[in-house]
């Protein structure tokens, strides 16, 4: 039995998931006696009150410190994005025993990946609107979602719920900065963490180029699977797709825990 922790990216708290968990349920990723834990990084959500750290291993330290005050059971199933795929990163390396598997969704690091793959060129124009108008939510989260989302039939009721949690819990500029820094100086290991890992990407991301997914998951060795027209959040474009491939994956895993069992 393993609770899945769920950690968001730059200046996104956990209620940006919107309904993925009550989606991992519905697909049967989480049994009965499991849990769904969403951790907002340090200066996002529930912690938007906390300075954001200048390192991904510090941002590590603080989500460790909130799962055990939150009774996660070791070791988890870590789901992340972005930003937040790379504290899951660095928790892998650092306490690997912590982590059964790791999913990590439209991230980059390096040293896989170059600035203009991180940040897509293109998106810097929409990047320095979103800085503009950081104070004027509607303004800014319609900006975000047109620059991070390819589903739009929920468009406007997405731009009105994200307004509202800019209001109450909304990061600051300080700290949007200061999240950016952190991820600009991550360094990942060569090697792979010890653990199974996923890699998730959007071919049609328009913020981080999905070669960087790429050439993580070749370095690592581990399995990527692209989703041909979402977003850079893809688990609120398509969270069936993205429901549907970490359970044909977890079923590989079992699957090939079985026959090395049957053969031993």
């Amino acid at each position: 039995m393993s609770d899945w922790v769920l950690l968001r990216g730059l200046t996104r708290e956990t209620r940006h998931w919107g309904a993925f968990d009550a989606a991992l349920v519905s697909h049967g990723l989480v049994g009965e006696s499991e849990r769904v834990v969403g951790i907002d990084l340090p200066g996002n959500g529930v912690e938007h009150a906390h300075a954001a750290p200048l390192s991904v291993v510090a941002m590590m330290d603080f989500v460790r410190e909130r799962a055990t005050a939150l009774k996660v059971r070791w070791p988890c199933r870590v789901l992340a994005m972005s930003l937040g795929a790379m504290v899951a990163t660095a928790w892998a390396e650092r306490h690997a025993g912590e982590i059964e598997r790791l999913v990590l969704i439209n991230t980059s690091m390096r040293p896989f990946a170059r600035l203009p793959e991180r940040l897509r060129p293109a998106a810097w124009p929409m990047l320095a609107r979103i800085a503009m108008t950081w104070t004027q939510p509607e303004q800014c989260e319609a900006t975000i979602l047109e620059l991070t989302c390819n589903r739009r039939d929920t468009r406007d009721a997405d731009i009105a719920h994200w307004a509202r949690l800019r209001r109450t819990h909304g990061a600051s500029a300080a700290n949007a900065l200061r999240q950016l820094a952190a991820a600009a100086r991550f360094r990942a290991a060569a090697d792979a963490p010890r653990c199974p890992v996923l890699l998730l990407s959007s071919a049609a991301d328009r913020l981080v180029d999905p070669v960087c997914s790429a050439r993580i998951a070749k370095q690592w060795r581990a399995t990527h699977g692209v989703h041909p027209w979402a977003g850079h959040d893809l688990p609120h474009d398509d969270p069936d797709w993205t429901c549907n491939a970490i359970a044909a994956w977890l079923g590989e895993h079992e699957r090939t825990r079985d026959i090395r069992a049957t053969s031993a």
